[in-house]
């Protein structure tokens, strides 16, 4: 069959037009259809070869059949710009893949679509790009071109080069191909115009390497991957490749490996695939590295990996390697960038903000430092203002920092950052003790801590930080720190007592004090563990024993304070073990104690747990009556604020508790209802779940029930958050009766 170009000549011919006549007829431009009868471009795409054929009145389906035949004859014929490889065991990326055909679908008189694949290293950015363009190969019957741009290379493509390449592999005479790159740009959008073809830039370097090669308008598809956000990229849709899923990851690792596959070897694949944080580039090496090592074992590769030292270095299999990865990009920042890159492997959370970044570089400006390490896919953002490694990212920093600094500046530079930590968690903490409350004269931290609320944000976002901070302390054997900084979060931490972390933060502080020559201070620390064990843990049997045995201590000092606190906590460890009777003599014995000395904010704090156990024990006449008597001494004694907003609310909320145990429920209801704003200006979500608990109660009680839908709502979504387990469950419960009866 004669050549497309030859069958086009001789119809139009035969038809008695010229190029400009049957460019009228068909709507096709006189240089495409001059372009096509030469040989100098492609086979034309459908709707093209539709517009011919009805210009020259004849059959589509012949025109077709000849463009195809023309298409087929250059099957085996070396070519430019041709697809990679498919990856065979692709798993997962089900939405990018679905978000990827959904745009593909440009209208042919607007602009074609352009989607930027962008996030760090070894994240499949190819593998998915050249998925979707297979998956896609039949919607774009003009062709499907991949150009590697090397855009982590030390000198990346040019962009005449790049166009040179695509209109070749697009069969641009190379005699037509313009000399300077803007004619070479025009020519590409002009061609792609009129045609249907999928491009896959790979590997993009930055923004102006991109625009002279991104067509205009037409009904093609363009997929760009590249490390960085390209922000500077206008009208492109952009999608932020994320590690695989846990189950993803597993599923790859069994399609590599057959040792993987083994119904035994589950656990070790799940470990295996969280050591290579789920990153497809590691999970695709250690599965190579398990599949060319039928010695090997699941479980054997997972203790290979276990090593964060050598972590790396097992993640590389021939010319492949995650660390090698990485260097890609780290290559390309600036020196303040790199600098700022290996410190970073000191922080000693999850996550920070930007102050901790500017501590251990001693710049007070890091925003742009963080966002071309950002931009390179060497960092994450983690909501606003924060930011995270990746694991095998912070394992590359780390390396990067024992490679280029000396021993003693990395000490120097970890002392500064865990001492700005503790002594910021210091100042923040102190602003909950009675004693404190406010910010310190003077203070000029990088921290705005101006406020309570302030302090606590601070203290919650970095959390993981200063814990962090702790723990090193406490390795250096810097015991009175460890001790202070413990001691600064005593009362903080009862806003937070879900947190299983305080029972680490005074482990490590009552392993401190016991280094101390002040033995007063262990006791101290001995009973804030107690709480912990019983309140954070829910080990109150555990709780008990660690408050008898500061009981002891504090006996054998004859320290009145502390055997009082030891029982208070001993009390509490019993109440919720269900020891009531057990309880009850420890709370009274506390709280005889502590009026004995004096001890004001200890006394007003116990009264109201008295009352407590008393409406838990059934007992509600009395537990009201403690509860008023409570209240009274609150205001009779010299308390401190907060101590006597604290110990106010409890009274309030427990009084309330046990005239709604009475049956008593306007009354529950007005006392409640009083209660709630102190609570909700002391912060904590127990108090105000008990009251809400109580206000449901008493509204369901009194009617009609369905007002008391959002408190009973409420109440469980703040007793959640609190260590009151019997009423959360009894919040619930009343709940689903009231559910049940409407």
């Amino acid at each position: 069959m004669a050549g497309f170009g030859d069958y086009l000549r001789a119809a139009r011919v035969g038809a008695g037009l010229t190029m400009e006549q049957l460019a009228e007829l068909s709507g096709v431009s006189a240089r495409a259809i001059s372009d096509m009868e030469r040989g100098h471009s492609r086979a034309p795409q459908t709707r093209t070869l539709n517009a011919l054929a009805g210009g020259l009145g004849v059959d589509a389906g012949m025109l077709r059949e000849v463009a195809q035949g023309q298409r087929n004859s250059g099957a085996g014929r070396p070519r430019t710009c041709e697809l990679p490889r498919l990856v065979g065991d692709f798993v997962g990326r089900t939405q990018e893949l679905e978000f990827l055909r959904q745009m593909a679908g440009g209208e042919p008189d607007g602009p074609a679509p352009v989607v930027v694949v962008h996030g760090q290293a070894g994240l499949g950015k190819t593998s998915l790009a050249v998925r979707i363009a297979d998956e896609l190969a039949g919607e774009f019957p003009d062709g499907r071109f991949y150009l590697d741009l090397r855009g982590t290379d030390p000198e990346p493509m040019a962009v005449g080069e790049a166009l040179l390449r695509l209109l070749k592999a697009m069969e641009v005479s190379p005699r037509r191909i313009a000399e300077s790159d803007e004619e070479r740009s025009s020519q590409l959008r002009a061609v792609l115009r009129d045609r249907r073809c999928l491009l896959v830039l790979d590997n993009a370097g930055n923004e102006a390497q991109l625009r002279p090669i991104l067509p205009g308008d037409g009904s093609g598809f363009t997929v760009i991957t590249s490390r960085r956000v390209l922000g500077g990229l206008e009208g492109v849709q952009r999608i932020a490749l994320e590690p695989l899923a846990p189950g993803e990851s597993a599923a790859l690792l069994r399609g590599i490996a057959e040792q993987a596959a083994l119904p035994e070897a589950g656990q070790a694949v799940d470990a295996v695939a969280r050591l290579c944080g789920h990153l497809p580039l590691a999970l695709r090496i250690a599965g190579t590295r398990l599949a060319t090592r039928p010695n090997w074992s699941a479980e054997h590769l997972k203790e290979r990996l276990a090593d964060a030292d050598r972590r790396l270095a097992v993640l590389e299999a021939g010319d492949l390697g995650v660390a090698a990865a990485f260097a890609l990009s780290h290559a390309q920042l600036s020196n303040g960038a790199r600098a700022l890159f290996r410190r970073l492997a000191h922080v000693p959370g999850v996550d920070f903000a930007p102050p901790i970044a500017a501590v251990l570089t001693g710049e007070s400006d890091v925003v742009d430092g963080l966002d071309e390490l950002v931009e390179l896919g060497l960092l994450q953002t983690e909501g606003f203002d924060r930011y995270r490694f990746h694991d095998l990212i912070r394992l590359f920093a780390e390396q990067r920092l024992r490679t280029e600094e000396a021993a003693g500046i990395r000490v120097a530079t970890a002392k500064s950052m865990v001492d700005w930590l503790l002594e910021t968690a210091i100042v923040a903490g102190r602003w909950f003790e009675p004693a404190y409350g406010s910010l310190p004269e003077g203070w000029t931290g990088l921290i705005p801590l101006a406020t309570l609320d302030e302090a606590g944000d601070w203290l919650r976002d970095e959390t993981g930080n200063w814990i962090g901070a702790l723990r090193i302390v406490a390795a250096d054997g810097r015991h009175q720190l460890v001790v202070d900084v413990a001691e600064a979060m005593h009362w903080y931490s009862d806003r937070t007592v879900r947190h299983a972390h305080w029972f680490e933060v005074y482990s490590l502080s009552r392993a401190a004090a016991a280094h101390l020559p002040d033995r007063h201070q262990e006791v101290t620390h001995i009973n804030y563990l107690s709480w912990a064990a019983t309140h954070c843990l829910r080990r109150p049997d555990l709780g008990g024993d660690i408050a008898m045995e500061g009981h002891r201590i504090a006996g054998d000092l004859g320290d009145v304070k502390e055997q009082g606190w030891a029982l208070r906590y001993a009390g509490d460890a019993w109440r919720n073990d269900g020891q009531y009777p057990r309880a009850l003599d420890a709370y009274r014995e506390a709280c005889r104690l502590a009026d004995s000395i004096d001890d004001h904010d200890a006394y007003v704090q116990l009264r109201p747990g008295i009352a407590m156990l008393l409406s838990v024990m059934g007992r509600h006449d009395e537990a009201i009556a403690e509860a008023a008597a409570a209240l009274r001494e609150i205001e009779a004694r010299p308390v401190a604020p907060r101590p006597a907003l604290s110990a106010r609310t409890c009274a309030y909320a427990i009084g309330a508790r046990a005239l709604a145990d009475a049956g008593r429920w306007a009354e529950a209801l007005r006392e409640a209802e009083q209660a709630l704003p102190m609570a909700a200006e002391f912060g904590y979500a127990g108090y105000l779940g008990e009251l809400h608990l109580t206000m449901g109660r008493a509204r369901a009680a009194l009617g009609p029930a369905e007002l008391a839908r959002p408190d009973l709502t409420r109440a469980v979504e703040l007793l959640a958050a609190g260590s009151f387990r019997n009423n959360e469950e009894l919040a619930r419960r009343t709940l689903a009766e009231l559910d049940a009866a409407a």
